[in-house]
């Protein structure tokens, strides 16, 4: 075997063959022995429109006839000013300049690296540290690790991150007493501490993703966001897997009015064809990068393929669809669909928490839930849940003993049922 799998344990392999995928029709997935599996992940929670959408396969083809690389470092191209300025017009409030990348965690890295630069510029170099929230995850690169809030990801990084603070965040549907105030209350006692050495809070609104699908308690995002304007500490929203719809809304950061100063944006910025990504801040803090005091205001990052033609132009086109077909009035009813479908499983005695957001969806497996006690981590059950969904013609991942559900944006009712359905057998049959 060549390749180094991500987030995979190399041994598994042995017993559980990697599934090869060879193309893809409209929501579903085509394997190499002709198998057709509904993608219940939307192929790692970015996929929109679905495989082999006419329409993007088209604009991306006509790109490929103009050109599809060159760089932004020295040079521009109509596809990435287009791209911009369709973004800028989409984003909530103020935010006005776009810095491109190619993945979320690099969107994640600009955003902490603008903001620690601005209060440098600004002449407040002790304001160099950042609050995290508790199971928040921003990616892999180390920046974006060391305001990771998830352990088992990254602890063995440990000696080469910089501390952050961590503040508990205050959950709904998962069975615990967090308290929305109790956790304002220690963002506020901390801003009031140390905001003088504070210089950005970062968290993903209304849902952390690779923590379990773990929704927010309502309003925490908006008052959050007011207290860091009143202590002058910046904002950043990880929207990378919220972003574009997969709430209910274009971004999740709209649902309580809250502009952030950094807005990182990823995964289904191109309709889940190529990499691309996005931070977006606003002139203010624009405008202290420039000047020539010996090269100190210039921000110095920039990737090779940042702002790739045939990735904007696959993200222009993305933009298109959710205007002519109506995806946000289509995830609406199909996470209406989705609720309705899962109720069932509320009275399963292994289902311990059913957490959802618009198409973003955690089922929570336990031994027992009354009283609570989680399975064994070595039984793996959420890994054995998710490969006996194939069996029922769908794709599933787990993070531990949560099961995900994350299909398209473009599922009809139908599939929905089938995939609520295949989860349901699944666990009918472990369990």
């Amino acid at each position: 075997m060549s390749i180094w799998y991500p987030f995979t344990q190399m041994a598994d392999l042995v017993d559980f063959p990697i599934l090869e995928i060879v193309r893809g029709e409209g929501n579903y997935l085509i394997s190499k022995d002709g198998q057709k599996y509904f993608d219940g992940t939307s192929s790692l929670w970015t996929n929109v429109h679905g495989h082999n959408h006419p329409y993007l396969n088209q604009k991306i083809k006509e790109q490929v006839d103009e050109i599809s690389h060159s760089t932004l470092l020295g040079l521009t191209h109509n596809k990435a000013e287009e791209l911009a300025d369709r973004l800028i017009a989409a984003v909530p409030g103020d935010l006005d300049k776009v810095f491109y990348s190619d993945s979320g965690s690099t969107a994640v890295e600009i955003a902490l690296k603008q903001s620690f630069q601005y209060w440098k510029l600004a002449g407040r170099a002790e304001k160099n540290k950042f609050i995290k929230l508790e199971n928040s995850y921003h990616g892999d690169t180390l920046g974006a690790v060391a305001v990771g809030g998830i352990p088992i990801f990254h602890h063995v990084f440990g000696p080469l991150l910089k501390d952050s603070f961590t503040l508990p965040c205050p959950l709904k549907d998962h069975g615990t007493t967090d308290n929305k105030e109790e956790s304002l209350t220690a963002l506020e006692g901390l801003l009031e501490k140390s905001s003088n050495e504070i210089a950005a809070l970062i968290m993903e609104p209304l849902v952390l993703g690779a923590g379990g699908i773990l929704t927010v308690q309502t309003g925490f995002l908006k008052k959050a966001s007011e207290l860091t304007k009143n202590y002058g500490v910046h904002l950043i929203l990880d929207e990378v897997a919220t972003g574009f719809g997969r709430t209910g809304n274009m971004f999740a950061c709209q649902e309580e009015g809250v502009v952030p100063d950094f807005l990182c944006l990823g995964k289904g910025i191109t309709g889940g064809y190529l990499p691309l990504a996005a931070t977006l801040t606003n002139s203010n803090i624009f405008e202290m990068f420039l000047g020539y005091n010996g090269g100190a205001r210039t921000f110095f990052h920039g990737h090779t393929f940042t702002g790739n033609p045939l990735a904007c132009a696959s993200g222009i086109a993305s933009l298109d669809l959710f205007e002519k077909e109506k995806t946000l009035e289509n995830v609406r009813l199909r996470a209406l669909d989705l609720e309705e479908c899962l109720k069932p499983l509320k009275d399963n005695q292994h289902v311990w928490s059913i957490r959802q957001k618009g198409l973003m969806c955690g089922v929570e497996l336990a031994e027992s839930t009354k009283p609570y006690k989680a399975f064994a981590s070595d039984k793996r059950i959420g890994r054995l849940i998710a490969l006996q969904a194939r069996k029922h013609g769908v794709i599933l991942r787990n993070l531990g003993d949560v099961v995900v559900l994350m299909p398209p944006l473009s599922s009809s009712g139908e599939e929905i049922f089938l995939l609520c359905n295949s989860l349901t057998k699944s666990i009918g049959e472990l369990l």
